[in-house]
């Protein structure tokens, strides 16, 4: 088996991995798997956008609609210089058994769009995201494909999608999720992700005998879900001892001051110019001796190298795929538990859930009672995930996909395929 394990995959590798790690638990083979592993549709378009200076751009976009047997397509967003077709199927695949393994009514899509936003204007990223949405216009609607922010995107670009949509469509907040407040968005959707890597986290610590409360944390990111998991971490009393960015991290043993650093974040400075702690590297932070770990930014960060050498007692994915499946097998020949993306970080989609629905009937939800229902769903899926791994006596990330793969392929059956 382990001579099977790809030691450098690219993501759709990876996540493929998984999947037949799980279909052959399940005795799901040949065409079967092919219907599960291949996306429904997929969608490449063109963007010419006219910059500022009056100089003709082109980029390509992508819109990766995986699986929807089991409610309307569901995912992200993304805007990134490195965004790629092989990624966004990647993703949009990873959605299916995310949204399946929390068991709500949704399948899963990607998008994305090849550009770095942070060096486009307000006017070009404007023009840039509703050529898109004119592009893939057939494929989107509340019951058919519903987007959400992701990388590089936020709340802003999904009200120029929603507006979008609706010059041609009338008035359809259920279209997208991650929408400003003004607009149909739901409270508390922003900190979602990094309240259910929280939620996790204080679960599985409890499941592994380490003390919540006295535990340290190292963070790879300080974006939206790394900052958000850092507040709440720092809330339960856990010492933040490294945070990053994609220039590198900072290290204090004694525990970072996360105001000061939201601070710097905020005013568009960097992390680094905080003086008081050391400077690192992110491969340096991976590998720093905590009880936490969470890697909150890209794919494939844990890789072989890093699992032989990575001390954290416990690894909680925030990010989509930081685990290489090579790096995945080191870590538990070493005793080292992983709570899985597909479980770690489906907060957002939760509460994206919860957004579609007070849209769909125009009726808004109090904060703690979203707050509630985000934790019994996340709860749920946390005891079922853990007992059937105890069951196949497999890792999370295992018994995860095989409890959203049998849904899905449940689904299939069910409606005559």
């Amino acid at each position: 088996m382990k001579n099977s394990i790809p030691k450098n995959p690219n993501p759709l590798q990876a996540v493929n991995y998984y999947l037949d790690q799980a279909s052959e638990r399940l005795g799901i083979t040949g065409a079967r798997r092919d219907l599960l592993k291949n996306p429904h549709r997929e969608l490449q378009v063109t963007l010419p956008v006219r910059k500022d200076n009056g100089e003709l751009h082109v980029f390509e976009g992508y819109r990766v609609q995986h699986n929807g047997s089991r409610g309307p397509y569901k995912g992200g967003i993304r805007y990134h210089p490195k965004t790629s077709y092989t990624e966004v199927k990647a993703l949009a695949s990873l959605m299916t058994w995310k949204t399946a393994l929390v068991n709500i009514p949704f399948g899963g899509a990607k998008g994305g769009v090849a550009c770095n936003p942070r060096i486009l204007s307000e006017r070009e990223l404007q023009a840039l995201t509703r050529g898109y949405v004119r592009n893939i216009d057939l494929a989107l609607g509340p019951y058919r494909d519903v987007p959400a922010p992701d990388i590089g995107t936020d709340a802003q670009v999904m009200a120029w999608i929603f507006d979008e949509y609706g010059k041609r469509h009338g008035y359809t907040p259920a279209i997208v999720t991650g929408k400003p407040m003004e607009l149909g968005g739901s409270k508390e959707r922003e900190a979602a992700t990094g309240r259910g890597v929280v939620l996790t986290a204080e679960w599985a610590c409890r499941d592994h005998k380490i003390k919540l409360a006295k535990s340290t944390c190292a963070i790879q990111g300080f974006g939206k879900v790394a900052g958000a998991a850092a507040k709440f971490l720092e809330e339960r009393g856990v010492r933040i001892v490294a945070v990053s960015n994609s220039e590198g991290g900072i290290y204090d043993p004694k525990g970072l001051p996360l105001v000061r650093l939201f601070k710097l974040r905020d005013q568009k400075k960097r992390i680094q110019d905080y003086p008081d702690a050391e400077k690192i590297t992110n491969e340096e932070l991976l590998e720093l001796k905590v009880d936490l770990l969470i890697p909150a930014a890209v794919e494939n960060v844990i890789d072989e190298k890093t699992a032989r050498r990575l001390k954290a007692k416990l690894v909680l994915e925030a990010a989509n795929g930081p685990t290489t499946p090579m790096g995945d097998h080191i870590l538990e020949d070493r005793g080292i538990s992983v709570v899985p993306d597909i479980l770690a970080n489906a907060g957002g989609v939760i509460v994206s859930y919860f957004e579609w629905v007070q849209n769909l009937q125009q009726y808004s939800w109090e904060k703690h009672h979203i707050n509630q229902e985000l934790e019994k769903i996340l709860r749920l899926a946390y005891e079922t995930v853990k007992e059937r791994a105890k069951k196949e006596k497999v890792p999370l990330r295992t018994g995860a996909f095989m409890i959203a793969v049998e849904r899905v392929d449940l689904a299939e059956r069910l409606r005559g395929t």
